[in-house]
């Protein structure tokens, strides 16, 4: 017989109100009784009731996604992505933004307990302690550009040091030498590694990191652009941790009555649909995002079906090269180097 709550209240010498708060992240249990509960559910392999139904005997065919935010094409690309790899398996989407705040995240993931098979999670504040708390035991995970230490949760990520470096090294052979760096959101582990790589890449040429706040958003690429338009040693050429961040950047620099890349050469990271079609074409570092979304799904499908026989592996997805007039080329793509090559 399947294991219960009450087994858990009574192996763990406490009330079923109490596991129930413990394990459905609602607070209330000290954190001794909190462990406790934890470890007994654990060995118990107990499931709480909602997952249960879905996971054993009744499966919604439905997948959740946590995303930090549904604004732009990047989100608007990798929704897409996920949904039609899972109208492909017969599964139903349920999407929601924790708009890179932790309390919604936390209630997102709990709203969606009882509801689906499993779960796609891209979100800056999802530690190890905080995917305990908030998510269902047994409930198969997989993390999207959200990589934790350790194997519990299989992860997808972008290869973001990859397609930095391709980037950097296409500016300096183009002869640029103040190449700014626009940041996105804080807490963004994204930004983190493409601002690390970018600091890599201009102290290994000798160069100066000029880093200018950004939040994924046209309008703070706008006002970078305007930043680094008023310095008295202007940069020539802008990298932006995302496109659209670029894009903003560049209608400060029109505004402004200069010529991209002629006095300021321009780059972003992404290739949503749109960086072909502003003037001049923005050059880019590639991210197959819908593809990303496809591969997340497909994991969580498997995780679904054999979660108890899947290593939890992290994947890096490939970031490409993609050359277009923005920073004075004719279109090209390129792709990473493997290591050792």
């Amino acid at each position: 017989m399947a294991v219960t709550i009450k087994d858990v209240a009574r192996e763990a010498n406490v009330s079923v109100a109490s596991v129930s708060r413990a394990l459905n992240g609602h607070g209330g249990v000290t954190a001794d009784t909190l462990e406790r509960i934890r470890e007994v559910a654990a060995r118990l392999r107990y499931v709480p009731h909602g997952a249960a139904r879905s996971l054993i005997t009744r499966r919604t065919h439905t997948v959740g996604a946590l995303l930090p935010d549904l604004y732009g094409e990047f989100f608007s690309e990798l929704i897409r992505g996920i949904d039609l790899a899972a109208r492909a398996q017969g599964l139903h989407l349920l999407v929601s933004s924790s708009h890179d705040d932790a309390a919604e995240a936390a209630a997102a993931l709990r709203a969606m307990q009882g509801r689906v098979d499993g779960l796609l999670v891209m979100s800056p504040h999802a530690d190890a302690a905080f995917l305990r708390q908030n998510l269902p035991m047994g409930l198969p995970t997989v993390l999207m550009n959200t990589v934790l230490d350790g194997d519990d949760y299989a992860a997808l990520s972008v290869d973001n040091h990859g397609g930095v470096r391709l980037l950097m090294q296409h500016l300096i052979d183009g002869g640029h030498r103040r190449i700014a760096f626009i940041q996105g959101p804080p807490k963004n582990r994204d930004v983190a590694e493409r601002e690390a790589a970018y600091l890599q890449q201009v102290a290994e040429h000798g160069l100066e990191p000029i880093v200018l706040p950004g939040d994924f958003n046209e309008e703070s690429g706008y006002r970078a652009g305007e930043q680094l338009l008023a310095m008295s040693s202007r940069p020539d050429a802008v990298f932006a941790a995302n496109d659209m961040m670029a894009i903003g950047c560049m209608a400060a620099i029109r505004d402004a009555g200069l010529r991209i890349p002629d006095d300021i050469a321009v780059a972003g990271f992404d290739d949503v649909p749109m960086a072909r079609y502003v003037t001049p074409a923005l050059t880019t570092v590639r991210v197959s995002i819908a593809e990303l979304g496809k591969e997340a799904l497909l994991r969580l499908t498997a995780e679904i079906e054999q979660a108890e026989h899947l290593p939890r592996t992290h994947q890096r997805v490939d970031a490409g090269l993609v050359i277009r007039q923005s920073s004075g080329g004719q279109q090209v793509h390129a792709r990473p180097r493997a290591a050792g090559e």
